[in-house]
């Protein structure tokens, strides 16, 4: 196989060792954000640890290469199975692009940049946005770089995968552009476009805006998706969100807006699961319909060190629906947050 051939004249590195630890103190009135999938005061806690590196086989190629595990929630009593699959995967990098093969986040989820300003946190916009997906059994293109700002990218997910019919699998993709750097160091913006085949049971498009003027960062996404899921009876809808961060004395202070009336994402999909929901319906996320969720975040980080964060928030949740013609309105979620982030 192509990946796997590598030349006797092949220059070797050092496997780069990394990881982060992340532990935090939450408080919440329901348990559909929550990392320990509890309401009241808990300690929720993510770990990854991986190796990284490559070998040099040109001037201008190499083969590149992940290993990667997390432990999810590792500090939840009697976790039955903490250790997860993460990103893992082989690749060859070249002055046309680079390819890889494996499990990784798609482009799709990429595509956000970091615009998801509380990521990894239970205001994560992955609870009201589907199709933020890591996927194995997957291949991956990245262009060069055109003229140091523009990128073109793409997930493929093999047909044996295809949860949609089993029978008569489709192709299951996702395709990406950006402009701009996301981490504002070459340019001060970041634009992207990206569209999502049926990976996830989710037929979506989205756009990603943000841009850094002085202290102030503005951003935005708008992500229309459609489900492909018997059971949810072609469900879609849109989902907004708007967020501003300003950073003063190393501190980055956060507020974020957002509103979803697909009900696709986590946080609906775990309220309407509720044990205490009862449905007029046998199978009642078909009779859900005028869903309307909102999220209101606000919060601020602080860097205590180049590899090291404190940081804090507030997030509250509140929705409402109709199951078949009976109105629902869900319970509203305060959670507060504080917690620390270690990077190696």
């Amino acid at each position: 196989m192509l990946l796997m051939v590598v030349s006797s004249f092949a220059i070797a590195q050092e496997p780069e060792f990394y990881g982060s630890m992340d532990f935090s103190l939450a408080d919440a009135s329901t348990p559909y954000a929550t990392k320990s999938h509890k309401q009241g005061t808990t300690i929720e806690s993510y770990a990854t640890i991986g190796i990284k590196g490559g070998y040099d086989i040109s001037a201008q190629r190499r083969i590149i290469y992940k290993l990667s595990v997390s432990l999810s929630n590792p500090s939840v009593e009697n976790e039955k199975s903490p250790l997860k699959a993460h990103n893992t995967y082989l690749g060859i990098d070249d002055p046309l692009g680079t390819i890889l093969v494996g499990r990784n986040n798609t482009v799709f989820k990429n595509s956000e940049g970091n615009v998801d300003v509380f990521n990894g946190t239970n205001a994560d916009i992955n609870n009201l946005v589907a199709g933020q997906s890591r996927t194995g059994d997957s291949i991956w293109y990245f262009s060069p770089r055109f003229g140091d700002v523009l990128e073109f990218s793409s997930t493929y997910l093999m047909t044996d995968n295809n949860q949609h019919d089993v029978e008569h699998p489709q192709a299951q993709y996702a395709i990406t552009s950006t402009l701009g750097d996301k981490n504002f160091r070459k340019q001060n913006y970041y634009f992207s476009t990206a569209y999502n085949k049926g990976i996830s049971n989710v037929d979506a498009y989205r756009g990603v805006a943000q841009l850094q003027i002085g202290a102030f960062t503005l951003g935005t996404l708008f992500q229309h998706t459609k489900s492909l899921q018997e059971n949810e009876n072609s469900r879609k809808g849109n989902s907004h969100f708007y967020n501003l961060m300003f950073c003063y004395n190393r501190i980055n202070f956060k507020a974020e807006y957002a509103t979803d009336t697909a009900g696709l994402g986590y946080y609906f999909k775990n309220a309407t699961k509720n044990k205490n929901h009862h449905s007029n319906s046998t199978d009642h996320n078909n009779a859900f319909s005028q869903i309307k969720m909102k999220q209101f975040t606000i919060g601020a980080d602080h860097m205590l060190m180049a590899s090291t964060q404190i940081y804090g928030h507030y997030v509250q949740y509140k929705g409402h629906y109709l199951d078949a013609s009976t109105p629902v309105t869900l319970k509203t979620d305060n959670i507060f947050t504080i917690g620390m982030e270690h990077v190696f």
